[in-house]
């Protein structure tokens, strides 16, 4: 079983959700504040250029070998998206990484969406044979080293353009 097609994922709170190119617009609001890209870089991205970057998600990877896996998080009981989670899967399935990434919109945070959505695609991983999950964490970044611990992943020594790799096996 391999992770090529991101299925919908419910957590007792979220719907992760297939990323669409429609969710465009509703989240370039979500992803307009500022402050989102202290630590990850850039700037908000107005709906034109989210729909050309979800254009090119959705088309899927050109290599065959790797699988991108994006979702929009819903928060079920207010019915709004707030925020992604991703999977890029590499490796053959007796080795099946992940690499991941989160980030919920700035009204959302505080309220453990980033860790439950995490602690969720983590579990869809593992359950489609991906055994090792990577994040890479800026150091000073409090608040995702909260959720990466939260969802089980350590930190090791290893660096990646500044920041700090955490791994954990995607199935403990």
């Amino acid at each position: 079983m391999t992770p090529r097609t991101p299925e919908t994922i419910r957590t007792e709170r979220l719907l992760l959700l297939p990323l669409l190119v429609a969710h465009a617009e509703e989240m370039a609001a979500v992803l307009a504040d500022p402050r989102l890209h202290t630590f990850i870089g850039g700037s908000p991205a107005d709906p034109a250029a989210l729909r050309a970057r979800y254009e090119r998600l959705v088309a899927g990877s050109p290599d065959p070998a790797v699988s991108w896996c994006n979702w929009v998080i819903r928060l079920a009981d207010e019915e709004c998206l707030v925020g992604t989670v991703q999977a890029t899967v590499t490796g053959p399935a007796d080795e099946r990484t992940a690499e991941i990434a989160w980030v919920v919109g700035t009204p959302w945070q505080g309220r453990g969406i980033a860790t439950e959505a995490t602690r969720a695609l983590i579990a869809w991983l593992g359950r489609h044979g991906v055994g090792t999950v990577i994040a890479h964490i800026h150091p000073d970044h409090r608040a995702s080293a909260a959720v990466a611990t939260a969802a089980g992943l350590t930190p090791t020594d290893v660096r990646h353009e500044g920041e700090i790799r955490w791994v954990r096996a995607a199935g403990g």
